[in-house]
């Protein structure tokens, strides 16, 4: 089942998601050195499915495309793909697609006793307090980030 795109912004594409096919992956389970070279392995026997290990939620999970560098100090950038997934709860701290205004944003979430302010992490971008007269929801949380090198 392809996905299909459910909403565009400036800022996000979403996108559904499908967990009714399985694809498994070889996966190195004894890790990869990023320090200095280990010996390869002659062969693979493990495998992974990209849908169980990034999908936990399937009915309420979806996909963002990244758009705008807002976020770029945290590692997400132009062009990433985000998972998101709506059934989890917001926490203090956590990266989520927030619905502000009538825009889609991708933001950190910084709960305070009195207010909720949503954060960038790039020092370009203006923290925004959220008060009674915005429009907002917040959409879903980040669960992962893919990226394309």
């Amino acid at each position: 089942m392809k996905n299909a795109l459910v909403h565009t912004s400036n800022n996000l594409d979403i996108y559904s998601t499908s967990s009714a096919t399985t694809m498994d992956v070889p996966i190195i389970e004894s890790g990869i050195s990023a320090g200095f070279p280990s010996p390869a392995d002659d062969f693979l026997d493990a495998s992974i499915d990209l849908n169980k290990a990034f999908i936990k939620h399937p009915a309420t999970t979806f996909c963002g495309r990244v758009k705008g560098n807002s976020m770029k100090d945290l590692g997400i950038h132009n062009g990433d793909l985000m998972i998101i997934d709506k059934s989890l709860e917001p926490k203090n701290g956590a990266v989520a697609v927030c619905y502000i205004d009538g825009e889609f944003t991708v933001k950190k979430i910084k709960i305070e006793s009195d207010c909720c302010w949503l954060i960038p992490a790039n020092e370009n971008y203006r923290h925004i307090k959220l008060t009674p007269d915005n429009e907002f929801i917040i959409w879903g949380i980040v669960t992962h980030v893919i990226k394309s090198f």
